[in-house]
């Protein structure tokens, strides 16, 4: 190579370059490279390998290295892309992903609030960060590093909201949906109408927004006694039906999620803890330790599931004002959990509110409309009542719509039918309805030929149409598949006296009244089995104990 001419190679093969200095104090050893054309790639050769004996003197550093600079500045020329290439492969430092916190704002009947000031703090610096929420309620806020923050909601005519602390990490999303309830007095004012009233016992007025996050509830399980009437309302058979919906509401924990996430904060993983010492205690019959447990697990981590767990083993203890209370403010702080909304039901109604109960029964469903949980509820709280319940004809009527396969939604889409059939007067189109409610009976036997409950209700329905032969053979069916069934050996009874059939009659009403002492025998087991809590509630000096009724 002379200058700076390129060499041209024409094939593949072996190339020497040598470097021949004017100076000859020293000597090079020829560079040898392999050059392929078809990978334009250089493979450099062993230096051929000779034992040179020099007897000059030792050479500065530069001249040293002079051959290596020689042979990379070769390299170079011929195939810089190869270097370029490999250069470019060093990867460069990764932006950290942001952190997003967004939702929504809205008023207690779901309408959204436009306009609310909203501030991200963080806890850490007390720093903060302030928007306002736009015309459908949403509202987002872009947090740079991780750490704890707390979001704040206000807007006048309103209580001030909160959530949190929230621990978020780098390329986490937070969603959020907080209400905003109407301060008092400000109603006349406000957009938002206010709540309808909550009847005669515990009303969502008397306990509005008492369990803010840092405030203590309004009431303190002092004990616990034995089982009484008291703390219930309405007949022995509401409050058979509220018994009975306490405690499918505490199997609906059930299906809670798992163990918490690694990333989840400390107070979270601690709260965890104590929901599950409050999980062991109860079922080892320590109630007493585990509500308490329960609402240190709320105190610590204001969750869905710790929230549920409280106000669950408040509601299955009787403690019905305190699990109204809880229940509440979950949904509060929760407004799109259905099995809470079903557990706020359930207190309710077993406070003897029995129309709202309803309502709140009927938004659970609407939360989650393939779940059954919410709709079985309803019915039975449908059928125990003495009067039809708001929204319920509809909402069990698309249960049976959705779930033609499922025995009790055809069974108790026909009891509500029935039930408004008895309130009117006949006519052919009260005909129709039950025709209707006799092909839903029919149906669900079909799907479930064990549910005796549906034979005694087709017996009913054709009693009430004076035909007492097939009103009979249903009763008997019912019998038949539950021999216990004390309401078959009563209606069974009613239909041979109404056929002349005295001595069948005489009979079967001897059956039902055995039926129905084992029946209560029972069942007041079960409720000494549960033990009532004894509540001290707030700037009350003496317990609000059951009493146990006074002899006559």
């Amino acid at each position: 190579m002379s200058g700076n001419r390129p060499i041209r190679l024409s094939r593949v093969g072996e190339y020497v370059l040598e470097n021949r200095p004017v100076m000859t104090r020293y000597i090079h050893s020829p560079l040898r490279v392999r050059f392929d054309f078809r990978t334009s790639s250089v493979t450099p050769r062993p230096f051929a390998s000779s034992r040179l004996v020099s007897k000059m003197r030792a050479m500065s550093r530069v001249r040293m290295i002079r051959p290596l600079i020689v042979y990379f500045a070769v390299v170079a020329v011929l195939f810089p892309t190869n270097w370029t290439a490999a250069f470019a492969q060093t990867p460069s430092a990764q932006p950290r992903p942001p952190i997003i916190v967004s939702g929504t704002i809205r008023d207690a009947v779901g309408t959204p609030i436009a306009d609310a000031s909203v501030s991200l703090d963080e806890k850490a610096t007390s720093a903060s960060v302030e928007a306002k929420t736009a015309p459908n309620g949403t509202f987002s806020f872009l947090a740079l590093r991780a750490g704890t923050y707390i979001v704040r909601v206000q807007k006048e005519g309103f209580r001030e909201a909160a959530s949190g602390p929230l621990e978020l990490s780098f390329g986490q999303r937070k969603e959020l949906d907080l209400v905003l309830s109407v301060a008092i007095g400000n109603y006349a004012s406000s957009s938002e109408k206010p709540p309808p009233p909550l009847a005669p016992q515990p009303s969502a007025m008397q306990f509005d927004n008492k369990l803010e996050f840092d405030d203590k509830p309004s009431f303190t399980v002092a004990g616990v006694t034995d089982w009484t009437n008291v703390g219930g309302h309405g007949s022995d058979t509401k409050l058979r039906t509220s018994e009975s919906l306490a405690k499918e509401t505490a199997t609906l924990k059930s299906g809670e999620p798992g163990e918490t996430s690694a990333s989840a904060s400390e107070a979270a993983r601690a709260a965890d803890s104590h929901r599950e010492l409050g999980d062991r205690a109860e079922h080892s019959g320590d109630p007493l330790v585990a509500v308490r447990e329960y609402e240190q697990a709320v105190r610590l981590n204001p969750s869905e599931q710790n929230y549920f767990a409280w106000g669950t083993d408040l509601l299955l203890h009787r403690a019905i004002k305190p699990a109204l209370e809880v229940f509440e403010k979950g949904t509060t702080l929760h407004p799109k959990s259905a099995r809470m909304l079903a557990g706020l039901g359930v207190a309710l109604y077993a406070g003897g509110s029995y129309d709202d109960a309803a309502r709140r029964l009927c938004a659970a469903a609407d939360l989650q409309p393939a779940d059954p949980a919410p709709y079985l509820f309803l019915a039975k709280m449908e059928k125990a009542a003495p009067d039809p319940l708001p929204c319920a004809k509809e909402k069990l009527a698309r249960f049976a719509r959705d779930q033609p396969t499922n025995a009790f939604a055809n069974y108790y889409y026909a009891v509500a039918l029935w039930k408004r059939f008895r309130g009117t007067e006949r006519g052919s189109e009260n005909s129709l309805v039950l025709q209707q409610a006799e092909t839903l009976l029919q149906k669900a036997i079909t799907t479930d030929p064990k549910l005796d409950a549906a034979y005694v209700q087709l017996g009913t329905l054709y009693s009430a149409s004076g035909d007492f032969t097939q009103a009979i053979g249903a009763f008997q069916k019912a019998i038949e598949v539950n021999p216990q069934s004390a309401e078959a050996h009563y209606r069974l009874g009613l239909a041979y006296k109404r056929t002349g059939e005295e001595q069948k009659s005489e009979q079967q009403l001897q059956l039902y009244k055995q039926a129905d002492k084992t029946e209560t025998a029972v069942i007041e087991q079960q409720r000494r089995e549960i033990r009532q809590f004894l509540i001290i509630l707030r700037d009350q000096s003496q317990a609000s104990a059951p009493q146990p009724p006074k002899e006559k």
